[in-house]
């Protein structure tokens, strides 16, 4: 076993961050930040570039890890640029060793200090090779199921453009209302302290934002609460809900994800709403309209917060904003529509756990 410090030469001084606000849709290079995307945008700039790749990537607040072997830029704060110091160690290998460390969550705090304890297992240079090459295949078979669960999302973009017209300019004229015209009920959760672990039956745990932010519903994506018996509010995913993201960062603020079943072990915290709309308003309607591009960036503007903290859109703001309300016959037949690629989506999803699993257990048998 290896020290982090022997092995890792803290590289970030040397790239040049890029300000939010001259990110770029495209460019000749991207942009690397601490953000779920693999890359948050472009620039095409020159000087300032990082070429010294490959580096790994972490995010201090995020705890996000990227393996980066193209030059590249930095984004905001809390972007940590490691390289390799030493011979004989494959930099991909690496990564994967790093992914696989229990990095505890603190928060929107600095998590740097926690990575630098980590222990590197270091076998031959041929073996790191060979491990990392089985954990990209794996990786692209991951990889391609979610381009399906992607294409699945065209479609039904596709279907609600061609059925509604675009939400912003509402071509077909439909009556317009307040979110808050349809809304039946909003509820917010409770945010326990807990650990992350393998929930064991009976059990409490408490949801986390990210069990939304891929747009479907993600129930492993929680903590268990470290006080089962001081549940001070008890507010549960049901079927027919719409989950909603009111904080996060300032883009991922307003994601949604539909609920089908009962999760009565599962309670939201107070960052996830659970919403339930009046008659006449199909939930599966709803979130296409409150996924759509105009809406998200209305939310994204009537949020308030800082790079330091969590942005969050509130309640008041939230049904202020309006939307077309189309026909119930119509809302219905698209609801059908979506609930037949999401059978689809479930198998894909199933397909997606097992290689997820899989990956774990690769991960545990090489680093453990």
């Amino acid at each position: 076993m290896a020290r982090f410090t022997d092995i890792f030469s803290d590289e970030t001084k040397k790239g040049h961050k890029i300000q939010k606000g001259d990110y770029l849709s495209s460019g000749k290079y991207p942009i690397i930040d601490q953000g779920q995307a693999v890359v948050a945008g472009y620039s095409n700039l020159r000087e300032g570039l990082f070429e010294n790749v490959p580096v790994i990537v972490f995010g201090d607040h995020t705890r996000i890890i990227k393996y980066v072997d193209t030059p590249f830029f930095l984004g905001a704060d809390g972007v940590k640029v490691l390289k390799p110091k030493i011979d004989n160690v494959n930099c991909k290998y690496l990564f994967y060793c790093l992914q696989n460390a229990e990095i505890p969550d603190t928060g929107y705090n600095r998590h740097f200090k926690w990575l630098k304890e980590v222990e590197i297992p270091l076998p031959s240079l041929d073996k790191q090779k060979n491990i990392s090459a089985v954990l990209d295949k794996v990786n692209d078979l991951i990889a391609k199921r979610q381009a399906q669960l992607d294409k699945l999302d065209l479609l039904v973009k596709a279907r609600f453009v061609e059925m509604f017209g675009d939400v912003e300019t509402n071509p077909m004229n439909w009556p317009t209302f307040t979110i808050g015209a349809v809304v039946d009920s909003i509820e917010a959760g409770w945010s326990g302290n807990g650990t992350q672990r393998e929930k064991q039956p009976g059990e409490i745990a408490v949801l986390k934002v990210s069990a939304v932010t891929k747009g479907y519903f993600i129930p492993s994506e929680c903590k268990v609460l470290d006080d089962q018996e001081n549940i001070k509010k008890y507010v549960f995913p049901q079927k027919g809900d719409l989950l909603f993201s009111r904080a996060n960062t300032r883009e991922m603020v307003g994601a949604t994800a539909v609920i089908s079943e009962d999760y009565p072990e599962l309670i939201l915290p107070d960052k996830l709403w659970k919403i339930r709309f009046v008659d006449g308003v199909n939930v599966r309607y709803m979130k296409q309209v409150l996924s759509s591009k105009s809406v998200r960036e209305k939310f994204s503007a009537a949020s308030t917060g800082t790079s330091g903290s969590m942005y969050n859109v509130s309640m008041d703001k939230f049904k202020q904003i309006k939307i077309p309300v189309p026909s119930v016959d119509s809302q219905d037949n698209f609801s059908q529509f979506v609930e037949q690629t999401e059978r689809i989506k479930i198998y894909i999803c199933s397909c997606l756990d097992k290689l997820e699993t899989m990956k774990k257990a690769l991960m545990q048998e090489y680093f453990s």
